[in-house]
């Protein structure tokens, strides 16, 4: 048995953090400080609760190249007989940006009153894989195009 006497902290201590002159002073506002600055990393870096990635109408232009340009055409501008202008045509102008892209969602069947091409717009443009974000870029998108 060592029955020689035991020197310095025990284990369990915490080593003290040594002063600076220009750091806040106490350990508490030094760990909240590092946790504050710790956060926005973690987020960044796709950690839960990570806000989505930002969209917009770049995103947009290139949903509407793939899903609405073969009726509505590549300039938004409406082809004849398929899909209206996006761009002057007073429905999409009117609408708010929350309304057209529920109106792109559900789409319109050709025997709808208000189906003035007698063609269906078919929900999404007929691409079910476009989700709301995907929508709202299409739309945010046509608001360039509109001068919105």
């Amino acid at each position: 048995m060592d029955s020689a006497p035991r020197t310095g902290t025990p284990a369990a201590a915490a080593p003290s953090l040594p002063a600076h002159p220009t750091a806040p002073r106490g350990r508490l506002v030094l760990l909240l400080a590092l946790g504050l600055v710790g956060l926005p990393l973690v987020v960044a870096a796709g950690g839960p609760g990570a806000p989505a990635p930002a969209h917009g109408p770049e995103e947009g232009e290139a949903l509407f190249q793939q899903t609405c340009a073969p009726c509505h055409g590549r300039d938004a501008r409406g082809v004849p007989g398929l899909g209206k202008d996006l761009v002057e045509g007073a429905f999409a102008r009117g609408l708010s940006d929350a309304e057209l892209v529920a109106f792109i969602a559900r789409g319109r069947p050709a025997d709808d009153p208000a189906n003035t091409t007698g063609v269906p717009m078919p929900p999404k443009g007929g691409n079910p894989a476009l989700t709301r974000e995907d929508l709202a870029d299409i739309v945010a998108y046509l608001r360039t195009l509109q001068g919105r």
